[in-house]
Order: C-alpha cells, then structure tokens, then sequence
C-alpha cells in the first residue's frame, strides 16, 4: 500500500496513559528532517527543503497550507540539530520559537545518543498529550526518523516505547520509517477528550515550483538524489 493516498481511521487501539485532565492536540503533524551534509547540518537540498516547507507546507501563508482557514500551530518541536535546522524557517514566519528537545551529537557514544533519544522521545510525546497549552490544537514535530518509527529500535528496546509510533499509538503507520524517504508528512487527528488517534494519514511533500525539483520518491522507493548532491544518508 502506498502511503501517499493512505487515508485510515485508526480505532480499537490502546489507550495512552492519561486521566480525565490531561489534554491532546487536535492535530500532530510529524515529518522526518531534511537532508544533511553531517551530523551538525543539513546540505544544500535539504536547506532547500526546509524553505520548501516554509513557503509551501507550513509556514504562515503557505501556498499549499496544512493547516485550516484561520488555523495556527501551537508549538514547533524538534530533536537534534537537523531537525531544529529543517523547522525553524517555518517557525519564524509564525513568530514562534521551535521547542528543542535537544540531543548533541557525539559519534564516539553512539549508544549514549540513543538512550538519549529515547528519553527525549518520551519527554515531548509525554508532553504533547498532557500539556494544556496544545489541547484541541495543531502541533509541528520535526524529528530524526528512527524515533518517530523503526521497527528494530522498538526490538532492541522491547518493553519500552521509544518511537512515537509506540508513544502515541500509531498502529496504522508503517512500522519503520523509510531510510529514502525525506519527503513525507504523517498527519495524525485526535477527538475532544480521546486519547487514541481517530485517523492517520501519509502525506507525500509534492512541491510546486520554483521547489519542484525537490526529491519526492514514493514511500520506500530508491531516492539517489540527495547522494548524488553530497548530502550523507
């Protein structure tokens, strides 16, 4: 199944811990950060994305918006430096600073790191789903794509929910997110006082011009562009 017209209630799942007074977003809008050069900063195409975002996706006045007529986001979050790079052109045109989770890179304590991502994935699904200031609200999360969905992570560390596939029980997304893929958006609906999502969708970023040479390869297909651009995988 193709995930770019993938369009799917999701019912029937478990419950994400929370008591009456908690609160959720009306809607969460997740995507992977753009291409790097290294583990400090994207390359040229994925600062070329993350303008793309901005113009067209997700800043304000956007030529193909997500967000509805008279609609704003609350918050802006990410991890890592990539993502924080990828989102703040589209935090700035709504005057909003981009939550960090932040995590720096340390290549000689790679399993440090991971740990690391792990708490902080909890810490922002925890508040996500918990803090009043989002409920009944659109939230932007820019994250490193290991942690929003990896089907061996959640093996490694089984009886954990290190994935925000787990954490905010998305049981009808792919269950690893595709290491080719830098161009999708999962877009993820709540209900007043429901904890669990009342849909998913996977949304494919197919930009206009003058960004339409953008890399957009359906889900999991062979994306040989950012390498051919020097960007690292």
């Amino acid at each position: 199944m193709n995930p770019a017209v993938w369009l799917s209630p999701v019912v029937g799942l478990a419950v994400l811990a929370a008591t009456p007074t908690e609160a959720q977003p009306s809607r969460i809008i997740i995507l992977r950060h753009a291409e790097k050069a290294n583990a400090y900063a994207l390359c040229d195409l994925g600062r070329e994305r993350a303008e793309a975002l901005a113009k067209q996706f997700l800043g304000r006045g956007a030529t193909q918006s997500l967000f509805a007529p008279g609609d704003r986001p609350a918050a802006f979050m990410a991890v890592t430096l990539h993502p924080l790079e990828t989102i703040t052109p589209a935090a700035q045109t709504w005057g909003l600073p981009v939550i960090d989770y932040s995590v720096v890179p340390n290549k000689d304590e790679d399993e440090d790191k991971e740990i690391e991502l792990n708490l902080r994935t909890q810490e922002a699904a925890r508040d996500l789903m918990s803090k009043h200031e989002f409920d009944g609200k659109t939230v932007v999360v820019a994250w490193e794509h290991k942690h929003i969905a990896s089907r061996k992570l959640e093996k490694d560390y089984r009886g954990q929910e290190v994935t925000f596939r787990q954490l905010l029980r998305l049981g009808e997304a792919p269950e690893s997110w595709s290491d080719t893929n830098y161009d999708y958006f999962w877009i993820v609906d709540y209900a007043p006082g429901n904890p669990n999502p009342i849909k998913f969708e996977a949304l494919r970023q197919t930009f206009t011009s003058p960004f339409n040479a953008l890399p957009a390869p359906d889900w999991e297909a062979p994306e040989p562009k950012h390498i051919e651009a020097g960007c690292k995988k």
